[in-house]
């Protein structure tokens, strides 16, 4: 054995989800050296598969810059060691070093036995607390927290390709195009929803003002009335048009069914923001019956909660507006809680701040007409999402219809 070499091992759907091949990929792009010393290839679908390399660096660093490379792609060490703790010397600050969290399910090695990081989320540190583990973002970071260190004694659980079959990740291969029939994507699509919600799975939409502007509110509007949508994630942009174009008919002034401008309609959504600040709150606008339809009447309505973030740019903003952002960001992180599939329609900023709260293994469908958006998210870490590049005022009454053939 070389002086500067590591046995490790990694094991899963090691062939069909491509773990092995990144692993020797980062090797090789790394100038490192391997050699297979055991490899068990599952026989049958739902086997798992079993590898053990030998990795040879130039010098201890180069081999540690290669061991921490492939270890966020799922390989371990062959002798396991226990993670390394440090007191965080103060609220927000982390020690140096800290272990920085990607997306994918992760496991640390702590009192001789692997438990799970709990609430995991891409860029955060794991804070350690008894036999228990924590993702935890640097503003929820308190003096003297037990915080991980190093690379050591963590483990990455990669993703792997879905198994289920037939569903619109597997038909669309997982990339973002436009070149694709469309309405064979919303069928895809609706098909998707219906089964999540056959198995109690939750499912969040992350909304923009664009689903009121391109006509798409009614369909929003449908799924969350017939019991498919368990939360609304959006700023204040959706809610004030959705309200605006709920009591008089124009989103930022223009008539949503012909496009045209209305009289005066320029102040439309300040008359629908104002509205909201005379009932009090988007609740009780319902319950006056002043707010007789949308997606925030629905979202009211039947009990689906919502959270709204502010900007510095929002227009009132509404009083239900969360305007602290690590509080809004705290509640949507409470919204997305054991969410099954995210629905990012139209906005970039939310979207890109709710794929970095979730783990890797939520389905993420991002619909949005630029590809730039859908790439952006996709590049900042949530590359498990399948990107469609299309009018959602088109695609999302057609994944509506869809599900109501299924009723």
């Amino acid at each position: 054995m070389s002086k500067f070499s590591q046995e490790i091992e990694v094991s899963g759907h090691l062939i069909d989800s491509l773990i092995l091949t990144k692993i020797f990929d980062k090797i090789m792009d790394l100038q490192g050296e391997f050699q297979v010393q055991e490899i068990n290839i599952g026989k049958r679908k739902k086997d798992q598969s079993y590898a053990r390399l030998l990795v040879k660096g130039k010098n201890q660093k180069h081999l540690d810059e290669i061991l921490q490379t492939i270890y966020r792609e799922g390989a371990v060490s062959k002798v396991q060691k226990e993670i390394t703790l440090k007191k965080s010397p103060k609220n927000y600050v982390m020690p140096d070093n800290f272990y920085s969290t990607t997306n994918n399910h992760t496991q640390v090695f702590h009192k001789g036995k692997w438990i799970q990081v709990e609430n995991m989320m891409m860029d955060k540190c794991i804070v350690v607390k008894g036999n228990r583990a924590f993702c935890v973002p640097v503003r929820d970071v308190k003096k003297g927290d037990q915080i991980i260190v190093g690379e050591g004694g963590v483990k990455i659980n990669p993703p792997e390709r879905p198994r289920e079959g037939s569903n619109v990740f597997e038909f669309m291969g997982s990339s973002s195009s436009s070149e694709r029939p469309t309405q064979h994507i919303a069928k895809k699509v609706a098909d998707d929803i219906y089964n999540t919600k056959k198995k109690d799975g939750k499912i969040v939409i992350v909304g923009g003002p664009a689903i009121v502007h391109t006509g798409a509110s009614d369909a929003v509007s449908e799924l969350i009335r017939s019991g498919y949508i368990d939360g609304v994630l959006a700023g204040n942009a959706l809610a004030v048009h959705d309200i605006e174009y709920a009591t008089i008919g124009t989103s930022l002034g223009m008539n949503v069914h012909d496009a045209t401008l209305a009289y005066h309609g320029h102040r439309n959504h300040m008359d629908a923001i104002n509205s909201v600040f005379k009932a009090g709150s988007i609740a009780n606008m319902v319950k006056t019956k002043k707010l007789t339809k949308g997606i925030m009447y629905e979202c009211v309505k039947n009990k689906v909660p919502f959270v709204l973030a502010g900007s510095i740019r929002d227009d009132g903003p509404l009083p239900d507006v969360i305007t602290d952002v690590a509080q809004a960001q705290r509640e949507y992180k409470k919204v997305l809680k054991d969410a099954k599939m995210v629905i990012m329609i139209s906005t970039m900023l939310h979207s890109i701040a709710t794929g970095n709260m979730l783990p890797a293994n939520v389905k993420v469908i991002v619909v949005d007409i630029n590809q730039p958006t859908v790439t952006k998210l996709m590049d900042r870490g949530t590359w498990q999402a399948l990107g469609i590049v299309s009018d959602v005022g088109a695609f999302l009454p057609m994944v509506a219809q869809q599900i109501r053939k299924k009723k």
